[in-house]
């Protein structure tokens, strides 16, 4: 689904990845004190492609990139055992004012493939808080058509192949591109996808991937923008017990089965990605869960990339949480990958 299978870019840097990795594993194994090297590039691409967000790689939503921020990639990867094929971060239109080549240019240097949340509001204001210059209107009429026009020059520029996660999770009612909320209305977030994905068209940008990311929960197709205008279509989904989300604990299966199924419907021409998913440690058995999404996903051959969101944040996400869940990350996915 991204760019090996696309364009056989990344594939280019595989035999000196693997030799490296062969070396790092001598020199740091998981939990060594000195800093980990990327995992080596599988000689064939897997089945279900893993990705992978990480504290450093959130915060650049609002805090510029620096080289370093890739080392909690390198880290999550020898936990995992295995190499994350994407690596996503976050960008605002609020705080991040330009396309920052380097940083998607050493995520491909890696063999990986660059993945951006690109966000219209300002992260650093708490959920729910209307944000009127975001307003849906505002891109459609073309308020922001310059900073998107600068964006689209540089993702052109830059040439390679590139996943764009625009405006997640437009089904909810957390951020202010949600037609629920901040004074949109019904049909507008259609309305704004296309203009923007219009003015990447016109800049020459068609080393983008676009992923459209509903969360889970009622998949809403007239928020769907159309085949023509995307290339992946992605699910959104985190668990935890009452205390974090105000529900209990549940399987992978009871979560997101009916979520999956509804987005497969509507796209069943387009892989389907978990585009940000993990399991809180307390509240349940974040193992046995693990392990039921894995041969779920063995199960929905249509799921051809997992993202994790590897953050301590409202909850401890993190696979490495627990030696059990770590465990079982790395069991789970080497069977979905076969």
């Amino acid at each position: 689904m991204t760019a090996g299978r696309w364009t056989g870019t990344a594939i280019s840097c595989a035999l000196v990845l693997a030799i490296a990795g062969l070396v790092a594993l001598q020199l740091a194994r998981p939990g060594s004190a000195s800093v980990p090297q990327p995992w080596p590039v599988p000689s064939n691409p897997p089945r279900v492609e893993l990705g992978v967000t990480t504290l450093a790689l959130a915060r650049n939503s609002a805090r510029p990139w620096q080289a370093g921020d890739l080392e909690q990639v390198n880290a999550f990867e020898h936990d995992a055992r295995a190499h994350a094929e994407i690596v996503m971060w976050f960008a605002d239109w609020a705080h991040v004012a330009d396309f920052d080549p380097r940083q998607a240019a050493d995520v491909a240097a890696r063999g990986s493939t660059p993945e951006i949340s690109w966000e219209p509001w300002d992260s650093t204001r708490p959920l729910g808080t209307p944000q009127p210059g975001f307003q849906l209107r505002d891109i459609i009429r073309g308020a922001h058509d310059r900073y998107i026009q600068r964006w689209a020059r540089e993702i052109a520029a830059y040439g390679q192949p590139l996943l764009l996660r625009f405006a997640q999770e437009m089904n909810g009612r957390m951020y202010p591109w949600a037609e629920s909320t901040n004074g949109n209305r019904a049909g507008q977030f259609v309305a704004a996808w296309r203009h923007v994905h219009a003015i990447f068209e016109r800049a020459g940008a068609t080393n983008v991937l676009w992923v459209w990311s509903p969360v889970a929960g009622d998949i809403r197709s007239e928020q769907y923008p159309g085949p023509s205008f995307l290339d992946v279509v992605g699910l959104s989904g985190f668990i935890a017990d009452r205390s974090v989300f105000g529900r209990p604990y549940r399987s992978f299966t009871t979560a997101f089965g009916p979520s999956l199924d509804a987005l497969h419907a509507l796209a069943p021409d387009k892989p389907v990605s978990l585009a940000e998913v993990a399991a809180a440690q307390s509240g349940g058995d974040k193992a046995a869960w693990i392990t039921g999404m894995f041969r779920d996903i063995e199960r929905r051959p249509y799921i051809q990339s997992i993202v994790w969101f590897n953050v301590r944040k409202e909850a401890d996400w993190r696979i490495e949480s627990s030696l059990s869940a770590e465990r079982a990350f790395e069991a789970g996915l080497r069977l979905a990958s076969r």
